[in-house]
């Protein structure tokens, strides 16, 4: 029997890697399961829940002995160096582990764990019910368009009342990956007048297909292995601009959900481009917290920048961690994909008990391990 951890994650953040549904289902696969108290009381998981799916809640000195058996460490945001640390070499770790940090690699290889790192698992149809950026940005999506209509100061839907006619606000969404086709239907079932553009090929026909129109840039393709975009070179990046510019100028919320895996978000809006928006337009910024899409955005943080037409200002809305804002359901996909890693992971062991067992032959769970060099290799 092999021992499965969650502990409370640091630095405020409120989603948990393991839920009562996951804890049971790994409970069901043979293996211990043992979390913090009161790791999921930020998503609004009672410690009591825990318990009834079966796994163990400790704190204190029980649970620091549970952590020095644990065999898999799960967690949401990347390990900090004193939790690194105080595992035992060999332990597996599953979460995002900020695998392009180098000061992250070199704890990782110093404890001598044994990452798995979400962001580096292959896109494929094997891996979709285990791809945390995918449910992750579901929920960002989605959140993204609640900031703006909060702040907008007008209606979304189309509004025919005996006082007159208020027209539907007009959302431009950049970038066509699961959190822009998130908060294309978000916007859409709110009654807005939806245009979108992204840099990849197939991304016309799935804008269409959630009912709004596509806007051509003209840039050819940009996809990279996996069906991820790539960064755009510098002429192809300014004839995009000058392309979306007007559509931007005319919209009244602006959404950007542009990333590039690995590297810094892509600047697409110029400061320029949100001064020539309306006064009161919304623009929100999902890839603020990896340098953002937007020039200007502050993670976390709303933005004013003075309109050029007059009267009064556009908003940019950066948003650190829109996930995190909705941390029940966030929690919930997150902890089903652990819970099927978990699943990937388990083979028997001898006398029939079941263990982890990273296999190299998967390509998935060779795509999720980070390769670490040993301290005296650096």
């Amino acid at each position: 029997m092999s021992t499965v951890v969650a502990l409370r994650e640091p630095g405020g953040e409120t989603r948990a890697a393991l839920t009562p549904e996951a804890a049971r289902a790994i409970t069901a696969l043979g293996h211990r399961v043992v979390v913090q108290t009161g790791v999921g009381t930020s998503a609004h998981y009672a410690d009591a829940q825990y318990a009834a799916a079966g796994a163990e809640v400790l704190e204190g000195t029980p649970l620091a002995a549970a952590l020095r058996e644990l065999d898999l460490l799960v967690h949401v945001v990347p390990l900090p160096a004193e939790r690194v640390a105080a595992l035992r070499p060999g332990t597996i770790t599953l979460g995002m582990a900020g695998a392009t940090d180098g000061g992250r690699r070199a704890a990782l290889a110093d404890a001598g764990v044994v990452p798995l790192a979400f962001e580096q698992l292959p896109r494929s149809s094997r891996a979709q019910t285990m791809d945390v950026l995918s449910s992750q940005a579901l929920a960002a999506g989605y959140r993204a368009v609640l900031e703006a209509a909060i702040r907008l100061p007008r209606f979304f839907p189309l509004a025919m009342t005996a006082a007159g006619t208020v027209p539907p606000a007009k959302v431009v969404v950049l970038g066509v990956g699961v959190a822009g086709l998130q908060a294309i239907a978000t916007a859409r079932r709110l009654g807005a007048s939806v245009a979108a553009n992204d840099i990849r090929p197939d991304s016309a026909e799935e804008v269409r297909s959630v009912g709004a129109t596509f806007i051509d840039a003209g840039v050819g393709s940009a996809e990279a292995a996996g069906g991820y975009a790539r960064s755009l070179e510098a002429s192809a990046a300014q004839a995009q601009q000058q392309v979306i510019a007007p559509h931007i100028a005319e919209a009244d919320v602006l959404i950007t959900t542009a990333a590039v895996p690995g590297r810094p978000a892509p600047r697409l809006v110029t400061t320029d481009m949100v001064a020539a928006m309306r006064p009161g337009s919304v623009v929100v910024d999902l890839a603020a917290g990896t340098g953002g899409n937007v020039e200007g955005s502050v993670p976390g943080a709303d933005v004013r920048v003075p309109s050029v037409r007059g009267g009064g200002e556009v908003v940019v809305v950066g948003l650190g961690d829109a996930a995190g804002d909705l941390p029940t359901d966030a929690s919930r996909l997150y902890a089903k994909n652990v819970s099927n890693v978990v699943e990937l992971l388990t083979a028997t062991g001898p006398g029939g008990a079941p263990q982890l067992v990273i296999d190299p032959e998967d390509d998935l769970l060779a795509g999720l391990l980070v390769r670490l060099e040993p301290e005296g290799a650096r």
